[in-house]
C-alpha cells in the first residue's frame, strides 16, 4: 500500500471520528434542550395555573368591596350612633381595594399587602354584624337582608376560590423547589408563589349573617 493510500485512510478515518463525536454532542445537546424546554414549560403551566386561580379570587373580592359601601349607607340610616363603626368599615373597605387593585400574585410584598388589608376588612364588616344585632329595624330591612346574603355568598365563593389558589400554588412551588426542576427555575427565574391565608383562626369563617 503506497503512502497516498495510507493517507487517504487515515484522513478518512480521522473523519469518521469526528463525525461520531460530533453526532454525539449533537445528540447529547439536542436531550439536554428537550428536557430544558419540558421543565420549563411545565413550570410556566403551573404558574399560569395559580395566576387564573388567583384571579377568581380577584373577581369576588371585587365582588365583595362593591357590596359594602351600600351595605354601610343602608345600615347608616339606623346605626346613626354608630359612626364610627361605620367609617371603620368604609376606611378598611378602601384599603383593601387599593391593595388588590394592581397587584400581581407572583409578587410576595403585593400578597402579604392584601391578606392583612382582607384580614382588616373582616374584621370590620364582623364588628358592623355584631352591633346590628342591637338594632331590630336594621334586621328586617329588606335591602340589609339581601346585601347581607349577597355578602355572605361572596364570602364563600372567596373561601371556595382560595382553596383552588392555594392547591395550585403548592403543586407550581413543589415543581419550583423539586431537582431537577429547581436548576431550570433557578436559571429562569421562576420565584416562589404565595399561599392566600387568613392571619387567625376567626377570619377563616366566612361572615354568616342571620337576619331572619
Amino acid at each position: 500500500m503506497n503512502v497516498f493510500v495510507m493517507t487517504k485512510f487515515l484522513i478518512l478515518g480521522n473523519l469518521s471520528s469526528w463525525l461520531v463525536l460530533l453526532l454525539i454532542v449533537a445528540v447529547l445537546v439536542g436531550l439536554v434542550l428537550f428536557f430544558t424546554v419540558g421543565q420549563y414549560n411545565g413550570l410556566v403551566k403551573l404558574r399560569n395555573r395559580f395566576r387564573n386561580g388567583f384571579a377568581q379570587i380577584d373577581v369576588q373580592l371585587k365582588r365583595r368591596h362593591d357590596l359594602i359601601p351600600n351595605l354601610v349607607e343602608t345600615a347608616k340610616s339606623y346605626m346613626k350612633h354608630e359612626k364610627e363603626t361605620l367609617e371603620a368599615v368604609i376606611q378598611a373597605r378602601n384599603a383593601a381595594e387599593s391593595a388588590r387593585s394592581g397587584m400581581s400574585p407572583d409578587n410576595a410584598g403585593d400578597m402579604g399587602k392584601l391578606m392583612k388589608a382582607e384580614g382588616g376588612l373582616s374584621s370590620a364588616v364582623g364588628r358592623l354584624f355584631a352591633l346590628s344585632e342591637a338594632y331590630p329595624e336594621l334586621r328586617s330591612n329588606e335591602n340589609m337582608k339581601q346585601l347581607s346574603e349577597e355578602l355572605t355568598s361572596t364570602e364563600n365563593k372567596v373561601a371556595f376560590a382560595r382553596q383552588g389558589y392555594n392547591d395550585a400554588v403548592m403543586h407550581y412551588n413543589n415543581k419550583r423547589e423539586a431537582f431537577p426542576s429547581s436548576v431550570i427555575a433557578g436559571m429562569f427565574n421562576f420565584g416562589a408563589a404565595v399561599m392566600f391565608e387568613v392571619s387567625n383562626e376567626s377570619e377563616r369563617e366566612a361572615i354568616q349573617v342571620n337576619f331572619e
